[in-house]
């Protein structure tokens, strides 16, 4: 672990940050319209209001959120936080490099994300997609913790490989996140000082996006695992060249401690961001599975054996990235509806009808 920055350090690696270090905005959140076939949501409110926003996350009290957002003046997205009314919202990091995976420690005080701006300020480029849809597993990614209001910078990993989908454990001692540093995509986790790593998966594939449960009993994991040598060929081909391809992905549990793997769904598409419900019966997560096209993306819940799927969200577009608070009566969710550009995404928040 290097030792924390200040934040005039911070501010060096993107002096743009400064300017809109508190970002003017609505005074409340906007009511959002429901399509009658969602009945577990009431009371929609919106909190932004064009731009990419995503991953949105509450923090232990419900009062709080972070996320990440590309807008102006900023070309890749940066970690903000704001209010769960809409109100204050504040740029938290540098303005540098590109961001993502911002999560609360249960105090309030502290957070974590990943971020490139340790390998410069640019925006890193895009991925060639000429030949289909893939992400990119840019090594420059690293995790950081800082304060709250983004000062005392420390970084958490220092590898030449990706490092990056972290989230802390409910009681604030562990963290788990993706790594490539053994040469495939596995889960890891370390204590919250960056120190004491323990991979926790090791089959060949894709393992991403985990969270812990409230309960901090669990992890839910998205994954996407090969199944024929085929497939296990191309994965590692474009594994060689910084990149995955999130064509078939599905939603995995297991114990915190890495035993008890499971598999969850069994769904054709992409399943991916999943959280579990606080009740640890339930997972929400996000899925095209609906669409043939694999355009459409809606929220669905399912319980941890794998019934019971039911579909949440019914708005065309994309709706993903969706958490309960701690006690589960509210929930945040990414998506496009309503949105005023082809390319927008909004963080909602709403009530949650449990029946």
């Amino acid at each position: 672990m290097t030792p924390p920055l200040g934040r005039r350090a911070v501010l060096r690696l993107g002096v743009a940050a400064a300017a809109v270090a508190l970002v003017p905005g609505r005074a409340l959140a906007a009511p959002a319209p429901l399509d009658s076939r969602e009945g577990r949501l009431a009371n929609l409110r919106r909190l932004t209001a064009g731009g990419q926003n995503a991953e949105a996350y509450w923090d232990a009290t419900g009062t709080r959120l972070i996320f990440q957002s590309t807008r102006p003046p900023f070309d890749c997205d940066q970690i903000f936080t704001v209010n769960a009314d809409g109100t204050g919202t504040r740029l938290l990091s540098s303005g540098a490099g590109r961001t993502t995976c911002g999560f609360f420690f249960p105090d309030g005080r502290r957070v974590i994300y990943a971020s490139t701006h340790a390998a410069g300020p640019a925006c890193p480029p895009p991925p060639d997609r000429s030949q289909g849809y893939v992400w990119p597993l840019y090594p420059s990614w690293d995790i950081f913790a800082a304060d709250a209001d983004g000062n005392n910078l420390a970084r958490l990993t220092d590898n030449e490989v990706y490092d990056a989908e972290c989230a802390i454990s409910p009681d604030g001692r562990r963290i788990v996140f993706t790594s490539l540093r053994e040469g495939d995509l596995d889960l890891y986790v370390m204590d919250a000082d960056g120190r004491h790593v323990r991979r926790l998966t090791g089959a060949p594939g894709y393992d991403g996006g985990a969270f812990f449960s409230w309960d901090g009993r669990f992890i839910v994991f998205r994954a996407s695992r090969p199944e024929s040598r085929e497939e296990l060929e191309e994965y590692r081909a474009l594994l060689g060249r910084g990149l995955v391809r999130p064509r078939r992905l599905d939603i995995y549990l297991m114990n915190a401690d890495g035993t008890g793997l499971r598999r969850v769904t069994r769904l054709d598409g992409a399943n991916f961001a999943p959280f579990m419900h606080p009740n640890a019966r339930q997972i929400i997560f996000s899925s095209n599975l609906h669409d043939a096209s694999g355009r459409s993306f809606a929220l669905y819940l399912v319980n941890v054996d794998g019934s019971g799927l039911e579909r949440v969200t019914w708005a065309d577009g994309f709706a993903s990235f969706p958490m309960f608070t701690r006690d589960g009566k509210r929930l945040v969710f990414c998506g496009s509806r309503g949105a005023a550009a082809p390319r927008d995404l909004d963080v909602f928040v709403a009530d949650w009808d449990d029946r």
